[in-house]
């Protein structure tokens, strides 16, 4: 292997991830801060005329963005509450119990990263328990879906800790929950960041269950919210807007990113020094 090669097969790997995910970013960036006249066909071309401010601030009094934000959190922040309190409690008890019973039982809960959810199965159950079109079915749904995901990670993570932190609490007297509480979740800052970074960026991101479960209205989530209103045609031929709607709706999930991120780093640094 020749060294230009050697070390031009990196950079060629970067510049195309850098091309996949920074065209698209540049699109829906210059879209959202021209005037509607340059943005009837959206392309790569920076604006002759910028008017980012107007855009947002139609694009939040139009698109009733603050209604959508308020349900998004009403439903995602429960929702990830639920997926890792519950994950780590059912992980706890995988890692450390063995028995045919618990190996039965991990088995069934991880199938969901291989087995896709049947949306009118879930539609169904819903209407029968009177949850469908609310908040609660939502985060029911959003909880089921993504707990396999974190039961998959909790489990292996906590299979790493030594078993001997939590003899020494039961010999101090300590009980199950106080083990749990004090020391095993706090030792599982790392995945539950990196949980709780997945959990968000897809629920919060989800417009097809949403349409399924809520069916829109005044509980509509803010994809859901975009998407009713482009249908509403109040978006039509306004990329502008879209594009607008689109960014401020990001911007929540790029700072969950940007602090998950810092724990993560935080998070196994202050394991390594312990």
């Amino acid at each position: 292997m020749t060294p230009v090669w050697r070390y031009g097969r990196p950079a060629l790997v970067l510049l195309l991830a850098g091309l996949a995910v920074g065209v698209p970013l540049w699109l829906v960036a210059v879209t959202s801060a021209k005037p509607q006249a340059e943005a009837i066909k959206p392309n790569l071309d920076l604006p002759r005329h910028w008017q980012p401010a107007a855009n947002y601030a139609d694009a939040l009094a139009e698109g009733e963005m603050l209604r959508g934000f308020l349900n998004s959190l009403l439903v995602v922040v429960p929702s990830v509450v639920l997926v890792l309190i519950l994950g780590a409690g059912a992980a706890w008890v995988f890692a450390r119990r063995k028995s045919r019973l618990v190996s039965a039982a991990y088995a069934l809960c991880i199938s969901g990263l291989l087995l896709p959810p049947a949306v009118i199965t879930i539609v169904m159950e819903l209407r029968q328990l009177g949850l469908a079109g609310t908040r609660p079915g939502m985060i029911a749904v959003y909880t089921g879906m993504y707990l396999s995901t974190s039961i998959f990670f909790m489990t292996g993570f906590i299979r790493a800790i030594p078993m001997e932190l939590e003899e020494a609490a039961r010999m101090d007297g300590a009980t199950p929950s106080r083990i749990f509480w004090r020391i095993v979740l706090p030792l599982l800052r790392p995945v539950i960041a990196t949980a709780t970074i997945m959990v968000m960026l897809y629920a919060w991101s989800d417009v097809f269950y949403a349409f399924f479960v809520l069916g829109g209205g005044d509980r509509a989530t803010l994809p859901l919210n975009l998407y009713q209103v482009a249908g509403a045609q109040l978006y039509l031929n306004n990329w502008h807007l879209v594009f607008a709607y689109v960014v401020v709706m990001s911007l929540p999930m790029v700072a969950v990113f940007l602090v998950g991120q810092r724990k993560i780093v935080s998070g196994i640094t202050s394991g390594a020094v312990k």
